[in-house]
């Protein structure tokens, strides 16, 4: 048993049907912690939403892994790290490093911070340019694929 450290697309993976999901789960249930940033509340509520808005979910669907994540929130299914001010100067500490081919978006960025100042040498994710970022913040990218 290990701790993971999941960005919120990983973390989205646990309650919708995507691919990739099952092993995602999978890894959920091997696991002693799953930390992420508590950025995911703001970006899980936002891909819940985007999926009602394109017909993927109902409105009773949505509702219900609303509340499902909420509840997995209250029983510590998953860590939420803060978003403080130290991870946000690791962010733009880092940033000033990073070579001009690097990609990244900020809600990225703060997850590759977050994990770093958790002491996690890893992140779990399938966004590419997040995997590809992981290397210069000195993370190893981790994907199930």
């Amino acid at each position: 048993m290990t701790d993971l450290y999941f960005d919120t697309a990983y973390v989205c993976k646990c309650y919708l049907n995507e691919p990739d999901s099952a092993e995602v789960r999978e890894q959920v249930t091997g696991a002693r912690a799953i930390a992420t940033s508590s950025l995911c509340i703001a970006e899980f509520a936002c891909t819940i939403h985007r999926s009602f808005c394109d017909g993927v979910l109902s409105a009773k669907a949505t509702n219900t892994l609303r509340h499902q994540f909420a509840e997995d929130v209250e029983t510590a299914t998953w860590t939420l790290l803060p978003v403080t001010k130290r991870v946000l100067w690791r962010v733009e500490m880092l940033i000033q490093h990073l070579p001009r081919s690097a990609f990244l978006r900020a809600g990225d960025s703060i997850h590759l911070a977050s994990a770093i100042e958790a002491g996690f040498d890893e992140i779990w994710t399938n966004d590419r340019h997040l995997l590809a970022a992981a290397r210069h913040f000195g993370l190893r990218g981790r994907s199930v694929r």
